[in-house]
């Protein structure tokens, strides 16, 4: 047939080609899509029960076939349940796309003209707010999408600066209880609520704001800032670790690393995690 060719036994043709690219590129959108939130974890599950039905299916285990067939048969309508926040998500970037807003739908990268994000702000804000023990809680949305949190507080969408973090954490404003979200370079809302960590290794020396961010630091990428009204210890939280009592230039080193991909200097302190504080 014109159009075909062959590697090996297998005669393969354009169209099985153009199939292939296809098919992973879909995946490549939806690992994009899931990475760096707890529906990644979810979706490998749900592959991993599919390929073992495969399996047993093909072996001839008609009791485990039988099992697995009835929980395959209500998979679609439990991927529904499971990721409708991402099917959403997905759906918002094609009709972005269809409008012509943003071509993006099949980008391989991210945009490399995005403004790298200034942190002295934080930094130095950090440094204030923790020599007056009061306490913050400063979320940096990386790859999983905040919406949801961000929605529970007030929506302000402000250009970063020291004067306004501090203004916000202040003990007599309104917006200092729950946590600022910084998305796009840019102070998304503030007074929102995170998820708290329901893991039993926690320590009780860990207050509130402490498990706010660890437990959004396990569902999502999110790097989080935090500083203790109690002690005036700066710590940073990521993926369920912490780095705790670090000082300003450690605060430094490690937004770099986590944010703009920089290596930290070897002198900068280990992150420890719930484990390891309790320990």
């Amino acid at each position: 047939m014109i159009g075909t060719f062959t590697i090996g036994f297998l005669r393969i043709g354009w169209l099985d080609v153009v199939d292939v690219l296809l098919v992973t590129m879909l995946f490549y959108q939806l690992y994009k899509l899931l990475t760096g939130s707890v529906a990644l974890k979810i979706f490998l599950g749900l592959m991993s029960i599919y390929l073992l039905y495969l399996v047993v299916r093909a072996a001839g285990m008609e009791l485990l076939t039988t099992i697995l067939g009835q929980f395959m048969s209500v998979g679609v309508l439990a991927s529904i349940i499971l990721f409708q926040q991402e099917i959403r998500r997905f759906l918002l970037t094609i009709g972005k796309a269809t409008t012509l807003e943003r071509m993006r739908v099949f980008s391989w990268r991210r945009d490399s003209a995005a403004e790298k994000m200034n942190i002295m702000p934080f930094v130095e804000a950090a440094k204030s707010l923790a020599g007056k023990n009061t306490g913050a809680l400063i979320v940096f949305s990386m790859g999983s999408d905040l919406k949801l949190y961000a929605d529970s507080g007030d929506l302000i969408d402000a250009t970063v600066s020291k004067r306004l973090l501090m203004s916000i954490f202040n003990k007599t404003s309104p917006l200092h209880d729950g946590a600022v979200i910084i998305s796009n370079n840019r102070i998304q809302a503030a007074r929102c609520i995170l998820p708290v960590s329901e893991n039993p290794d926690v320590p009780a020396s860990l207050g509130l704001r402490h498990r706010a961010a660890i437990g959004l630091s396990e569902v999502t990428d999110s790097v989080v800032l935090v500083v203790s009204e109690e002690t005036g210890q700066i710590s940073l939280v990521r993926a369920g670790e912490v780095y705790r009592n670090l000082s300003t230039s450690d605060l430094r080193a490690r937004l770099n690393e986590m944010l703009f991909d920089v290596e930290p200097k070897a002198s900068t302190p280990k992150a420890r995690s719930a484990e390891e504080v309790a320990a």
